[in-house]
């Protein structure tokens, strides 16, 4: 906290740190570093003072606000150990991250307001932690007037805040001492608690925010992600406030009040450096230009990519259409696990080419390698295989909460003296990375390797299809074969037809072989709350593993699958018949 906020308080302590853009539209909060100091260290205090010491555990479920960052930096403060836990995570899932961290102390809010409705954060936290004996106190926090139940263990906790002193000493730490924890799905069920530590995390988190952005001093950055992600501990919080920098904080959603919020803000806030999910672009693009070009974008310098490999219509879409062909636009590529970005086309000479839909370059330090199915080194450029990075580097994880057993495998085994990201890539002609997809969505189509993404991808060049996922089943003659969900733009009476011209376009842009063999369209497709489509769920419906679903609470909406289960059943009745 010290290189976030007491360096700059020092040199300019009415420089504003956050504008927090609340679910409210046009209720922007600014923040000013001396002001998140005195919120950081009044909370800090009130940790203090109920026990909370260096390397206890602090569970954090709140929505995105200058409260739960300064939650976040006052853990720190105090050698805590934050884990956040994204606000809308059910009950069940919060519960299992408590447990598995052994949090002492939660922080949370009465409610969470978000796209409108209010996300009854208080009650879901009860509901956890009635099975979760590690937890001594659960300070309350107000986001809204609504009056909640307050228990034994809950501490009112603005209350207590005005009580508390505005200076609190920060706690000495060693470089590798452990900053926080944050839980990513692994490919088993039960999610893994990612270790970051002090130093490295935080000065690669610093260094990629400058560089890769171009951040100058005086620039508003907008990033839109959720403290809930890795990308907003790093590009919300960390990064942005290690670098003196005005970070945004956006509580909302792209779609409230209408379509235009992303762009109305950008327009009131004057926002230089604006950061997002391609599965946002893709949501936007289905409504319009016009929602776009309403709003005064001449702030804006560069845009960024993150979360997914970003395919080439939403690419083109945000540079040609938000960007006005003059912002520099770099999609992102990295992980929880890394701390911060790897590829990317910038840092690079000024005018250097970018490539869309391409992350291109890697940053300072890091050397990637594409290893073959051997386990061998892939040379030369013009190649495929598993991307690896040959030597670490400071942002990288330290471990798995509880369990470094399972992060040896998960990352080190594969490919033994390299980091396996379980990401396949593409080095073009000129020595590029291109992200492929995940390996464990690769199909064997007739002896091709073939990433999903590939097909997906291929698909989203038709313009009825905003939204696809493609899932491999087991084909009784070629081994595997394609399966494609697709939502259309229109519910339109030409389905065969789209139908017919997605083949074609599939079999054009990669081969004749990568034609999925059925393709079902569907309302929705199943994603988390972070806007990742659950292909495994989808592999279950085509597998007809339909009663094992396993756990969908992360799901932005679980009735998502019986939606599709029904479709499928439609579907299939039809092909028989």
């Amino acid at each position: 906290t010290v290189n976030c906020l007491d360096q700059h308080v020092e040199k300019s302590p009415n420089r504003v740190a956050l504008i927090w853009e609340r679910d409210e539209p046009g209720t922007a909060v600014h923040v000013t570093y001396r002001e998140l100091l005195d919120l950081t260290c009044r909370l800090a205090n009130t940790l203090k003072k109920y026990g909370i010491q260096k390397g206890d555990r602090v569970a954090i479920y709140m929505s995105v606000s200058p409260l739960s960052v300064a939650a976040m930096l006052a853990c720190a403060r105090i050698g805590a150990v934050h884990t956040v836990v994204f606000a809308g995570f059910s009950a069940e899932s919060l519960a299992g991250r408590i447990m598995d961290s052994g949090c002492k102390a939660v922080i949370t809010y009465n409610q969470g307001v978000r796209g409108g409705r209010i996300i009854e954060l208080k009650t879901t936290l009860d509901e956890a932690v009635k099975n979760c004996p590690s937890i001594k106190h659960v300070f309350v926090a107000q986001r809204t007037d609504n009056k909640v139940h307050m228990g034994d263990r809950d501490i009112p906790l603005e209350e207590e805040m005005t009580k508390a002193a505005s200076v609190c000493t920060p706690e000495s730490m060693e470089s590798e001492d452990m900053l926080f924890m944050l839980y990513t799905s692994g490919s088993t069920g039960k999610p893994k608690g990612i270790v970051h530590t002090q130093a490295g995390y935080l000065l690669y988190a610093a260094l990629t925010h400058k560089y890769v952005f171009n951040y100058q001093q005086g620039d508003v950055f907008g990033c839109v992600a959720d403290i809930g992600w890795i990308t907003g501990h790093s590009y919300v919080v960390y990064g942005p406030l290690c670098n003196g920098a005005t970070s945004v904080l956006f509580e909302s959603t792209p779609v409230y009040p209408d379509p235009g919020r992303y762009w109305e803000v950008v327009q009131r806030l004057k926002i230089n450096q604006f950061y997002c999910a391609p599965t946002a672009i893709r949501l936007l693009l289905n409504y319009g230009e016009e929602w776009v070009k309403k709003y005064d974008r001449s702030s804006l310098k560069v845009l960024g990519s993150v979360g997914e490999p970003i395919n080439n219509e939403a690419w083109q879409w945000f540079y040609q259409v938000v960007g006005e062909e003059r912002c520099t636009l770099v999609d992102t590529w990295w992980q929880t696990e890394t701390g911060g970005i790897c590829i990317a086309p910038r840092p690079s000479e000024e005018k250097a080419e970018i490539i869309p839909a391409m992350a291109m370059r890697p940053f300072l330090g890091i050397v990637p390698v594409l290893m073959d199915e051997n386990g061998k080194v892939i040379e030369g450029n013009d190649v495929s295989g598993a991307l690896c990075i040959a030597q670490p580097w400071p942002g990288m994880a330290r471990t798995i909460y509880g369990d470094h057993q399972r992060f040896i495998d998960a990352y080190f085994k594969a490919y033994p003296g390299y980091y396996f990201t379980g990401d396949g890539a593409y080095r073009t002609q000129k020595g590029y990375y291109q992200i492929t997809g995940r390996m464990d969505d690769i199909i064997n189509i007739s002896g091709h390797r073939l990433g999903t993404a590939e097909i997906e991808d291929a698909m989203a060049n038709h313009p009825e299809v905003p939204e696809t996922a493609v899932v491999g089943y087991p084909h009784k003659i070629k081994g595997e074969g394609a399966f494609a969900f697709i939502v259309l733009k229109e519910q339109t009476a030409h389905v065969d037809h789209i139908k017919e011209e997605l083949k074609t376009i599939v079999a054009s842009k990669i081969a004749k072989y990568a034609v999925p063999d059925h393709i079902l369209v569907v309302k929705r497709l199943p994603k988390t709350r972070s806007g990742k489509i659950m292909r495994r769920l989808l592999r279950k419906v085509v597998t007809e593993q339909s009663s094992n679903m396993g756990d969908i609470t992360t799901l932005d909406d679980p009735s998502v699958v019986k939606e599709i289960l029904d479709a499928y059943q439609k579907y299939k009745e039809k092909s028989s018949s």
